[in-house]
């Protein structure tokens, strides 16, 4: 049987929240709202702990929270690893040597809310922010290698004039009716929150929840990226239709279809690692 890793925490707002927002959907609402922004910190595995020992650290500030980063190598050419919404930079810790072996560093960071990094809620204007100043301390990477959240995040960078050469999203979401349903999901709310949520952030941030999405920065993109995906078809937590819309409107991008690997796992299948290190050295994305 396979292991529930839910955290306590998750299990008992998915207990709670749908009583909650029976009685009192005012208040289960607001609370939508502010989990939206909380990401979980899990333990991080002792093999990531390793690698992380192996880093050259460094840290600033964003929004007066400081940011863990990490650097392994010394080549002056450097891919950034932009993880994904719960997660960590050392999740990239398989793709270190093989991009070491190639002869470039590469950087990585916990952001806002996340891993060793300060703060309790965070959101991809932040993100965004924790890009430009590795850009600013440490020059324009070769490429980003993204997972997840982090795909967005880096296309929302570019979006706003973060020059991108190359860019690899590997399980990254793009559909915002999709990313709200998985929230849902997640903590057992009714499609009367995704409405409240929507509205929410119309009106805090001024644009409706679909202008903060990958299907929406990737059509406006100042200039083109040379863009692969890599996304498995048992993705449970992000189905491939993400992926697949992405290449519908943005037809430039190669897609690399996986299976069995799911959305976390993939960061570690030898042959997702070999097409990215090819992909950056090359530009060649390998088998499809």
């Amino acid at each position: 049987m396979k292991k529930d890793n839910t955290p306590f925490a998750l299990k008992v707002v998915r207990w709670i929240f749908p009583r909650v927002e029976r009685i009192a959907p005012s208040l289960a609402h607001q609370y939508f709202a502010r989990l939206f922004f909380t990401p979980l910190r899990y333990p991080t595995p002792e093999k990531e702990r390793k690698a992380e020992t192996f880093s050259e650290k460094f840290s600033f500030d964003i929004e007066n929270k400081k940011v863990q980063a990490y650097r392994w190598g010394n080549s002056p050419r450097y891919v950034l690893v932009v993880h994904g919404w719960a997660g960590r930079g050392t999740q990239f810790r398989r793709f270190v040597k093989p991009l070491l072996a190639a002869e470039y560093s590469v950087i990585g960071f916990d952001a806002p809310a996340h891993g060793n990094s300060e703060g309790k809620r965070t959101t991809i204007l932040e993100f965004e922010q924790v890009l430009k100043k590795i850009y600013e301390l440490k020059g324009q990477p070769d490429a980003i290698l993204a997972h997840s959240f982090g795909g967005g995040a880096a296309l929302y960078s570019a979006l706003n004039g973060l020059p991108i050469k190359k860019l690899i999203n590997i399980a990254s979401p793009t559909i915002g009716d999709e990313i709200i349903k998985s929230f849902l999901k997640a903590v057992n709310a009714s499609q009367g929150t995704a409405a409240f949520f929507k509205d929410f952030i119309m009106k805090t941030y001024g644009k409706p929840f679909d202008e903060y999405t990958a299907l929406h920065f990737i059509k406006h993109l100042p200039t083109p990226i040379d863009l692969l995906l890599i996304h498995d078809a048992d993705d449970k937590e992000v189905e491939l239709k993400h992926a697949e819309a992405l290449v519908k409107i943005y037809p430039h991008a190669r897609l690399i279809r996986t299976e069995g690997l799911g959305h976390t796992r993939i960061l570690k299948d030898n042959a997702v690692i070999r097409a990215s290190v090819t992909f950056i050295s090359s530009g060649a994305s390998g088998e499809e």
